[in-house]
């Protein structure tokens, strides 16, 4: 399937680190997200129902990051992309979480991508 739905450079803040300093206070977080579907049935309809419903999948992924604590953002980018799986009807997701501001010279960060094939 080759129809995306992206929401990109969504700003979060949450813990996410392994350093003293990271676990302390909430840091920018930068959180890209492509999830592959069938829009078909939405174009033909004109209806949300027919939909993935983009605010409510970013909505769904604040509350995550703001709620987590994890140490790596491995961790992070998984537990999205499972929840994305989960909750929404998507066959696929990319997933790529991102920390601006952590070295003063370059972002830096991880990209993952999952199926609800996958085992």
């Amino acid at each position: 399937m080759n129809d995306k739905i992206i929401i990109k450079d969504l700003r979060v803040r949450g813990i996410l680190g392994i350093y003293p300093q990271e676990r302390e206070a909430a840091q920018n977080l930068l959180i890209n997200i492509v999830m592959f579907t069938d829009i078909r049935p939405a174009a033909a309809t004109d209806g949300i129902e027919n939909a993935v419903n983009y605010e409510s999948v970013a909505r769904r992924v604040i509350a995550h990051v703001e709620a987590a604590s994890d140490f790596l953002a491995e961790r992070l980018a998984t537990d999205i992309a499972n929840l994305i799986l989960e909750e929404f009807v998507v066959a696929r997701v990319q997933v790529r979480v991102e920390k601006p501001d952590i070295l003063p010279f370059a972002s830096v960060g991880v990209e993952i991508e999952r199926s609800k094939t996958e085992d």
